[in-house]
């Protein structure tokens, strides 16, 4: 995770240094020729701020999210990009470009509180509930429409993404320590 928000700084960097050229990588909506920036619009940001304002949050959850293993996590993580990238697309507002970590961070959020109650692992249950206390008041508030310079939609589709990977990516329950009959 260290590497990834590492690049996301990197990418800022450049972006910077190019005079902001990156930033036509976001995602221009129902624009058929934007289709191609749905991925690389999760790894540009407007700035330095809003690099800033993903990292910590990604860095956290993405680390506990790939603790259920690399792969798992790199599916989970494609299936809430692309469904993010594609829903921002179809339902952004007209003559905007969207673009950042945040439809994966509120993803990834989405995936931890709901992994653990739909595996039936206590520990998952355990992480779910501290994700919650920490960050979902901030999570309630992206979600919330009229921010100015805020995708809220990109934040809500990156929230219901990670909800259904946490349904499409389950794992069976811990039955260690179980009682059979």
């Amino acid at each position: 995770m260290a590497a990834w928000v590492a690049l996301l700084w990197l990418l800022e960097v450049a972006d910077a240094a190019s005079g902001h050229a990156l930033d036509d990588f976001g995602v221009v909506p129902r624009t058929a020729s934007e289709l191609v920036d749905v991925v690389p619009s999760a790894f540009i940001h407007f700035g330095f701020a809003h690099v800033a304002a993903n990292s910590v949050p990604l860095l956290v959850l993405g680390f506990l999210a790939a603790l259920s293993g690399l792969r798992r996590f790199a599916a989970v993580c494609a299936l809430i990009i692309v469904c993010d990238g594609l829903g921002v697309w179809l339902i952004a507002p007209a003559h905007t470009n969207t673009a950042g970590a945040s439809g994966l961070v509120f993803g990834l959020f989405g995936f931890l509180l709901c992994s653990g109650f739909v595996e039936r692992r206590p520990m998952g249950v355990v992480v779910a509930v501290l994700v919650g206390a920490v960050w979902g008041g901030s999570i309630l508030a992206g979600i919330a429409p009229g921010q100015a310079g805020v995708s809220w939609q990109g934040h809500l589709i990156g929230l219901l993404a990670g909800v259904a990977s946490a349904f499409l990516f389950r794992r069976g329950p811990d039955r260690r320590g179980a009682l059979t009959a």
